[in-house]
């Protein structure tokens, strides 16, 4: 156990969970409950994408704007998710987990705060993007944490339990923001937003230890690069014999060091886009692209069917709509993950790989067998099912039916994907 006064991250000391040298030394109800916070915590982001769905017709027409332009406030929303945590990411493993999550969220507490008291559709949508933004830093950090505290050979189940967060967001928020928007308005989905966000500040304040084994401080680290590079020129350029310095000489390497600063901050963690330059890399980002955009294009078509002719339901049933494809993933994450791990084993031990140590070696491929089948042929096959239902019309419990196979079969592609490129 670390030392109260030593402990790293924001406010540290308030932490109910102390913060320990060797996060895999943590007992297994601890990891759990670190799992729990970080699953809570990656909930907000999916929640403010889709609280608003059932509210889109309603801020059409607040703004006197376009459903086009309305709907940009879910796709950059959208976009800001997937860009941020290239920056999330990266400073966490200068700054810790917890420093991030706590800073990510009281952004996240704000912005929504802005959306809700927003004047026009451009504020809105402004908000909205950087809010997304701000959220987005547990989709990159949390896995990160689960792999702190979890051995590879449990971290399959912990990753399913971990994303559970994500997908009760989605279930849960358009019902949520059907009941708020037809009983207080739009504005009021915002403002629960906003609330969520204050409850899980203190939530991670008290709850959440710093998990990151090692960390170097950004200045530390930039000092570092600086020193590297003098040692590969002449010492006799920038620093006499003696390790005297003038006052230029001082401030060339001073200026050097805040240059570095600034490029392992808002440069460095573009470098990951390099990864794209492995096919295995760029196939699976691609293939996820392509499912996680029909997903959203699922969300907006629900709304925008079953609001209209022929079926004409309010926003509150519209909002219940989101059921069955939230209930797919729910079900996905919850025995995929552990699904998944046995295959793992599985492929291990017909292999016959084993450590000296007599246990089991994994390789990300072990992962890839008939749940990669299963989930190629399930999830667009179901998009085509409810396309076609809801274009004539069908009874509602043909589209229902198929949006569940949609969610079970884009889970699947999702938890192959990120098998692949994190483990």
């Amino acid at each position: 156990m670390v030392p109260r006064g030593q402990r790293r991250g924001l406010f540290a000391n308030l932490a109910i969970i102390a913060e320990v040298t060797e996060p895999h030394d943590y007992t297994r109800k601890r990891k759990w409950m670190i799992t729990f916070v970080v699953a809570v915590a990656a909930a907000a982001a999916p929640m403010g994408s889709s609280i608003i769905l059932p509210a889109l017709g309603d801020i059409t027409v607040e703004f006197n704007s376009t459903p086009t332009v309305v709907n940009l406030s879910v796709a950059m929303y959208m976009l800001s998710m997937s860009i941020f945590p290239l920056w999330w990411s990266s400073f966490s493993e200068t700054l810790g987990r917890r420093t991030i999550y706590l800073s990510s969220f009281v952004l996240f507490l704000i912005f929504n705060i802005l959306s809700a008291v927003s004047t026009n559709i451009a504020m809105f949508i402004v908000t909205r993007l950087l809010s997304g933004g701000a959220a987005a830093s547990v989709q990159a950090v949390g896995a990160g944490t689960i792999a702190d505290v979890w051995e590879v050979k449990e971290r399959g189940r912990a990753m399913g339990i971990f994303y559970l967060g994500p997908l009760c967001g989605p279930l849960i928020s358009p019902i949520l923001g059907g009941v708020l928007t037809q009983e207080l308005g739009w504005r009021s989905s915002q403002w629960a937003l906003a609330i969520f966000g204050g409850a899980l500040i203190l939530f991670i304040l008290f709850c959440l230890p710093e998990t990151l084994a090692s960390r170097k401080p950004l200045i530390q680290a930039a000092e570092a690069d600086v020193e590297a590079n003098l040692n590969e020129k002449s010492s006799n350029e920038l620093r006499p014999p003696l390790g005297r310095t003038t006052t230029t000489q001082s401030v060339a390497i001073k200026s050097k060091t805040y240059l570095s600063v600034l490029r392992r901050a808002f440069l460095d963690p573009l470098r990951i886009i390099l990864y794209l330059r492995f096919p295995a890399v760029a196939i699976c980002v691609a293939y996820a692209s392509i499912t996680f955009g029909s997903l959203y294009m699922l969300n907006i078509s629900v709304q925008r069917t079953f609001s209209g002719d022929p079926y004409n339901y309010s926003v509150i049933i519209v909002g219940l709509l989101y059921i069955p494809n939230s209930a797919g993933y729910f079900m996905a994450s919850l025995f995929g993950g552990r699904w998944v791990d046995n295959i793992m084993h599985r492929e291990a031990r017909k292999a016959g790989r084993f450590d000296e140590r007599g246990r089991l070696k994994f390789i990300p491929e072990d992962r890839m067998k008939e749940n990669a089948w299963i989930g190629a042929l399930l999830y667009p096959l179901a998009l085509i099912m409810y396309g076609w239902t809801a274009r004539y019309g069908v009874n509602l419990a043909a589209p229902m039916i198929a949006n569940f196979f949609f969610g079970v079969g884009s889970m699947l592609i999702f938890a192959l994907v990120r098998a692949v490129c994190f483990l």
